[in-house]
C-alpha cells in the first residue's frame, strides 16, 4: 500500500455512470436516492411464537424486510425430538418442524406484503415449501411472493458445515429450486450467493470475491445445461457478502465484485440482458469481528461496516446488534443495531449520491486490484477442473484456513489491533443482560410437534412422501413433490430422511 494516491493511479472506471455495465458504480442509475436499502435484520430463536413477537417488534421499529434464522436441527433436517436434535432446538435459531410452525412463524404478518429471507441451504426445498403453503392460505398469488431463500450448498462444504448430502444431489436441489422459482415464483430470489460465511472462517476481502463468484459460476453452468437460457434466470440469482472494519478495502471489494460478475455473464455465459449481468447483494456486517470484551465497542465497528455497506452500494443490509458475541441479540441491542442503519440512510449524507467514493485515486486503484488478484484465483480454480473439484480436494478450505492462521497471529503477535482484546484493556467489564433460551423450551417444543403428528392423516403424509422418494431417484424437479409433503403434514425431518434415503450423507474427505 502505498503512503498516498495521485491522479496517475486513477483507472477510467471512474468515468462509468451508476446503472449500466459493467455497474462498477452501482446498479441504479440513482442508488438511494429514489428507493432505500432494505433494512432486513436477521433474527430468530427459540418457537416460532417467540421470533413473530421479535418480527412484530422490529417492523413497527421500521424494519423494512425480514430474515429468518433457523435452529441448527432445521438447517441439518432433523424434527426437534430427534436425538441429533438434543439440547440445539432453537438456541441459534427458531425450530420449524412443521406448517403448523411456519403459521405462528408469519400469524398476523402478510406475506404479500413483506419479503422474507431465509438462511437456510440443505434443507431450503423444504423451508420454501412451508413458506409458498403458507403464503397461499393466506391467499397471497405466486407472484406476489417476495424474498429470498440462501439454498448456496457449496459454501457449505467450504466454510459452514450444515451439509447433508454429496455436492452432486445437493447441486441438483439448488438448480431444482432456482427452476422452480422461475417457473412459479417470479419475484423471488432462488438463491442467495453467499461469500459471508466464508469471510467468517478467516477468509481475505479477495478470496471472498473470487470464491464466492466461482460458487456462482458453477449453479449457472448447472442450470444451463438443464437447458434454461442465461437470460431467462440470472436476473433473479442474488449474492450475500460480509463487511468488514476497512472502510476503503470493503467499498472496493464490493465494486470489483460487481464489475467482475458483469464480465462474467457477458463474456462466460454471453447474457444479453444487462439484468443478468447486475450483481444484487444482501450485506451483513462481520459477526467474527464483535468482541465479548467491552460489547459496547461493537456498536462502533457495526456502525462503520454499515456506511461501508452503504457506500459500497448494497440493496439489503443487516447490523449485528453488539452483544452477539455473547448471545442472541436482545431486544434492546436489536432496536439500536437496527437505528444505525436509520441514522445512515437518514443523517449521514451517505444515501444522497451514488458512489460517494467514485474517483478517489485510494478507492479506485484497490478496486483494480481487488478485481485482478480475484481474476487470478478464478482462473486457478478454472484450470483445477472448478469449484466442486477444488472443494473435494480441499484447496478452497486450505486457502482459507492460510488466511485465518496468518490473522490469527498477527492479533495474537500484536500487528494487528483489536481494541479491547489486545490493546486498550479494561480490568473488569461491567454486566450484560443477554438473552437465554430457557431449557423447557425443548420438550414444549417438542409436545406440540407429536401433538400435531397425531392429528394428520398419516397415510396421506407416507404417499407423499413415498411420491417424492421416487421423484428423487429419478430427474423430474422434485420441489413441487415436497410442496405436496409439506401441505399434507410431513415435516422437516420427514422429508429430508426420504431424500437421505436416496441420495446419503456426505463425510468430508480432504486430502492435505
Amino acid at each position: 500500500m502505498a503512503p498516498c494516491y495521485a491522479a496517475a493511479e486513477r483507472p477510467p472506471a471512474a468515468a462509468e455512470l451508476p446503472g449500466e455495465p459493467p455497474f462498477t458504480r452501482g446498479i441504479h442509475p440513482t442508488m438511494y436516492r429514489s428507493k432505500l436499502w432494505t433494512m432486513r435484520q436477521y433474527a430468530g430463536f427459540g418457537t416460532a411464537r417467540e421470533t413473530n413477537e421479535r418480527f412484530r417488534y422490529l417492523i413497527s421499529q421500521g424494519q423494512t424486510g425480514l430474515s429468518v434464522a433457523f435452529d441448527l436441527p432445521t438447517q441439518i433436517g432433523y424434527d426437534s425430538d430427534h436425538p441429533m436434535a438434543t439440547g440445539e432446538v432453537g438456541k441459534v435459531g427458531v425450530a420449524i418442524d412443521s406448517i403448523e410452525d411456519m403459521r405462528s412463524l408469519f400469524a398476523g404478518i402478510p406475506l404479500g406484503r413483506v419479503s422474507t429471507s431465509m438462511t437456510i441451504n440443505s434443507t431450503a426445498a423444504t423451508l420454501l415449501a412451508l413458506y409458498v403453503a403458507v403464503a397461499e392460505e393466506q391467499g397471497v398469488p405466486p407472484d406476489s411472493i417476495a424474498g429470498t431463500v440462501q439454498n448456496d450448498l457449496l459454501k457449505e462444504y467450504i466454510s459452514r458445515g450444515t451439509y447433508i448430502y454429496p455436492p452432486a444431489p445437493s447441486l441438483r436441489l439448488t438448480t431444482d429450486i432456482i427452476l422452480y422459482c422461475r417457473q412459479h415464483l417470479p419475484a423471488f430470489n432462488p438463491i442467495s450467493i453467499s461469500g459471508y460465511h466464508m469471510r467468517e472462517a478467516g477468509c481475505t476481502a479477495v478470496q471472498e470475491v473470487a470464491f464466492t463468484l466461482a460458487d456462482a459460476i458453477t449453479y449457472v453452468e448447472a442450470v444451463v445445461a438443464r437447458g434454461v437460457p442465461v437470460d431467462e434466470f440470472a436476473p433473479r440469482l442474488s449474492f450475500f457478502f460480509c463487511c468488514h472494519n476497512n472502510i476503503f478495502e470493503e467499498v472496493a471489494k464490493f465494486r470489483a465484485a460487481r464489475r467482475m460478475w458483469a464480465g462474467i455473464m457477458k463474456e462466460r455465459f454471453r447474457a444479453r440482458d444487462k439484468r443478468s449481468m447486475a450483481l444484487r447483494f444482501h450485506t451483513q456486517t462481520a459477526g467474527c469481528s464483535l468482541t465479548a470484551q467491552q460489547p459496547e465497542v461493537n456498536v462502533v465497528r457495526v456502525t462503520l461496516q454499515a456506511l461501508a455497506a452503504v457506500l459500497g452500494g448494497t440493496q439489503s443490509l443487516h447490523t449485528n446488534a453488539m452483544d452477539e458475541a455473547l448471545a442472541l441479540p436482545s431486544q434492546n441491542a436489536a432496536q439500536l443495531a437496527l437505528r444505525t442503519q436509520q441514522v445512515i440512510a437518514y443523517e449521514s449524507g451517505a444515501a444522497d449520491t451514488a458512489d460517494p467514493l467514485g474517483g478517489s485515486y485510494y478507492v479506485e486503484r484497490m478496486t483494480d486490484e481487488i478485481e485482478a488478484r480475484a481474476t487470478e484465483y478464478i482462473r486457478k480454480i478454472d484450470s483445477m477442473g472448478g469449484m466442486i473439484r477444488c472443494i473435494e480436494s480441499g484447496f478452497v478450505q486450505r486457502e482459507i484456513q492460510d488466511s485465518s492462521y496468518r490473522y490469527q497471529r498477527s492479533v495474537e503477535t500484536g500487528e494487528e489491533v483489536v481494541v479491547g482484546v489486545n490493546r486498550f484493556e479494561i480490568e473488569r467489564e461491567r454486566d450484560m443482560t443477554i438473552l437465554r433460551v430457557p431449557p423447557e423450551l425443548e420438550s414444549d417444543q417438542q409436545d406440540r410437534l407429536r401433538a400435531f403428528r397425531a392429528t394428520r392423516n398419516a397415510a396421506q403424509v407416507d404417499a407423499a412422501l413415498n411420491a417424492l422418494r421416487s421423484a428423487a431417484a429419478g430427474s423430474d424437479n422434485i420441489m413441487p413433490l415436497v410442496v405436496e409433503c409439506v401441505k399434507c403434514g410431513a415435516t422437516v425431518g420427514e422429508v429430508s430422511h426420504t431424500l437421505r434415503t436416496v441420495f446419503g450423507e456426505y463425510q468430508e474427505r480432504v486430502t492435505v
